[in-house]
């Protein structure tokens, strides 16, 4: 998605693949604390809603990666 940014986007746009930027940004830092950090001693409960919320970042960024596709 690297070329996106090369683009000129309407303001519109741009605000989609800006929050396209920012969600890429905490799914590297979420991706990182669960193979690091505290998240092995989580209780099980939590672990599973982080993974949760991992799992729909993950397609929220694909949704935002079709929508920046059609512009």
């Amino acid at each position: 998605m690297e070329q996106m940014e090369a683009k000129q986007y309407a303001p519109h746009q741009q605000r989609v693949v800006d929050e396209y930027s920012q969600l890429t940004e905490k799914i590297e830092k979420l991706s990182w604390f669960m193979d690091h950090d505290i998240y092995p001693t989580l209780p099980g409960i939590e672990k599973a809603r982080m993974l949760r919320q991992y799992r729909i970042m993950l397609l929220y960024h694909e949704v935002l990666a079709e929508r920046i596709a059609a512009f």
